[in-house]
């Protein structure tokens, strides 16, 4: 599984970037001006759509955009070539699709979670309802909406795919012994591990923070009601079409907040935060509302001046063992557990996924991350005549199918594979990505994406591979993985404990990337 990248593969080495301005990430109503147009980037919360939001996608392309659709590293898509004028109508096509709940807040609803939950048996729990409650929960907090377009949350099943993306905070299913102690008050300091190191910290983070002894108005505001349909939250507002993890078209907020789904006595969830390598044991029940609480302890420390939790100064630092009374605070009890390694599971591979209730999801990839509207029209029929009407986009560009039939599977896994679509492992573009690079991008300097083409038309295996056209490395993969980087003398070619190649040509490309990707350090 991977793990985190070498020094040589991160853009800005071992340290944090400066950040002394205001976050520029784009968004669905903040467009980014690029050469081939502007550009829109569609949050879709643990990459859930329904087959008719994935049709306004298809839609928005076609009409508004170059009629492609590229997948993110986070599972968002993104619609280029936009004229810079068509904000507005794109805007109405998302809102009145159910993906746009919350405008004030859809840059932040950066949520990533296990693909493949709920479908193939593995795991401790089913992750979704976490998405949904804490999406909700996002777009209700006035918090919330100061932070970063970058700040990351993911939701773990407990594979452990989660890992090698370097949230900012995870909630994690784990059915391990021992449950949070029934006291919500903090702990002696002689029984929380690691306090002692951390007690500085905490008191920054009391004295800026506070910690109520009473639900807030805005826990009051979201007491548990039944879920819409499709799990949208149900309540006031104009009628929108079922949403995946969304609220109501229209509405600023979702409207009265979301059910907590009955969970297994056995789950317990892992609160994990990043650069930290301990973990707070809490109630599973209790999961997305933990997370929500250190994004905004995050929000008053960073005061601006930090987009990700790992950028966080020394001295305002999210304390290892010490937010323990800032969660009691909200109600939340918790057991800091100071070793606690985060299991490190496999991201899915392309194929047919079996499942324990006879169903099968097909999982497939895009090439280098971008698909036509015709091959995201097929997906979405797939999913609306033979699956069950939904549409999951993952971290690594690829999408999964669920509710086939063993008897639908592989005909339509052969039609997407007719259809250009990576539908096995064994693909040679399996793994591959590349930035817009040349022509879209004007500081890319080379055609990366064509190069990329070329270079991967065989062979494969071994590590991830991603193309960048500047030191920028926009859409890089997390965990480890092979850095291709365009300079003016070539490409530079580094995998982890592996050496460097410089001034690769294009024709030499596929032999040095083969190479790189596959030698006994990197297998």
């Amino acid at each position: 599984m991977p793990t985190a990248p070498s020094a040589a593969n991160r853009p800005y080495g071992d340290e944090p970037p400066p950040r002394d301005g205001a976050d520029a990430c784009p968004g669905a109503l903040r467009l980014h001006s690029a050469n081939d147009g502007a550009l829109a980037r569609v949050r879709i919360p643990a990459g859930l759509l329904t087959a008719a939001q994935a049709d306004v996608l298809a839609s928005a392309a076609e009409r508004l955009g170059d009629a492609r659709l590229d997948l993110t590293s986070r599972g968002n898509v993104q619609l280029r070539g936009l004229e810079p004028a068509c904000g507005g109508e794109l805007a109405r096509l998302l809102d009145r699709a159910g993906l746009l709940p919350a405008p004030r807040h859809e840059r932040v609803r950066n949520i990533v979670a296990s693909p493949l939950s709920g479908l193939d048996g593995q795991g401790a729990d089913d992750v979704l309802p976490w998405v949904r409650e804490l999406d909700a929960l996002l777009c209700a907090s006035e918090t919330a909406t100061a932070l970063s377009g970058r700040f990351l949350f993911a939701c773990d099943d407990g594979r452990g795919d989660m890992t090698a993306l370097d949230a900012d905070v995870t909630i994690l299913a784990s059915n391990a012994a021992g449950q949070p102690p029934a006291c919500a008050c903090p702990a002696p300091r002689a029984a929380t591990a690691g306090h002692d190191a951390a007690s500085a910290h905490t008191a920054t983070a009391q004295r800026l923070l506070g910690t109520p002894d009473a639900p807030t108005p805005q826990e009051a505001r979201h007491a548990a009601v039944p879920p819409g349909p499709s799990g949208a939250s149900s309540g006031g507002g104009p009628a929108a079409a079922p949403t995946v993890g969304g609220g109501s078209a229209g509405a600023d907020a979702p409207a009265q907040g979301v059910a907590h789904r009955s969970r297994p006595d056995a789950v317990s969830a892992l609160l994990r935060i990043a650069g930290d390598s301990g973990a707070y044991r809490i109630s599973a029940r209790r999961a997305a509302r933990a997370a929500l609480v250190v994004a905004e302890a995050f929000v008053e420390l960073a005061g601006g001046q930090a987009w990700r939790v790992r950028e966080l100064p020394a001295g305002k630092s999210l304390p290892p063992g010490g937010l323990v009374p800032l969660l009691a605070g909200h109600g939340i009890e918790a057991r800091y557990e100071s070793d606690a390694p985060a299991p490190e599971g496999p991201a899915p591979v392309p194929g047919p996924v079996s499942g324990p209730n006879g169903r099968t999801a097909l999982s497939v990839a895009a090439p280098l991350g971008r698909l036509t509207a015709a091959q995201w029209r097929q997906l979405a029929a797939v999913a609306r005549e033979d699956g069950d009407g939904t549409l999951r986009l993952t971290p690594w560009r690829g999408i999964v199918l669920p509710g086939l039939t063993p008897a639908a599977a592989p005909a339509r896994l052969a039609a997407l594979a007719d259809a250009g679509l990576i539908v096995a492992p064994d693909d040679p573009r399996t793994g591959v990505s590349a930035c817009t690079g040349r022509p879209g991008c004007a500081k890319s300097l080379a055609d990366v994406r064509a190069d990329a083409a070329a270079a991967t038309a065989s062979g494969g295996g071994g590590l991830p591979v991603h193309l960048s056209g500047c030191e920028r490395r926009c859409g890089h993969p997390r965990g480890r993985w092979t850095d291709v980087l365009a300079t003016p003398d070539g490409y530079r070619i580094a995998a982890p404990d592996g050496p460097v190649h410089h001034g690769v040509t294009p024709a030499e490309l596929a032999g040095a990337l083969a190479a790189a990707r596959t030698t006994p350090a990197t297998r």
